[in-house]
């Protein structure tokens, strides 16, 4: 997911956009605690995405 793909959201839509982040980084994390998950990069690109997402947002609420 790129940044200018996030300018074009509304705020509302980034809230859910990092709500289903959150819960794939739970969903990956308790698959690397039970030793599920052979990616493990997947947890640094979903992590960065979350920054991705809540610097959108803090830009936006700060116009």
């Amino acid at each position: 997911m790129k940044a200018s793909e996030l300018q074009g959201k509304d705020v509302p839509a980034l809230k859910k956009e990092l709500n289903d982040l959150l819960k794939a980084q739970f969903g990956l994390r308790m698959q690397v605690a039970t030793q599920q998950l052979q990616n493990t990069s997947q947890l640094k690109k979903v992590r960065r995405d979350i920054a991705r997402v809540k610097t959108v947002i803090n830009q936006k609420d700060g116009q």
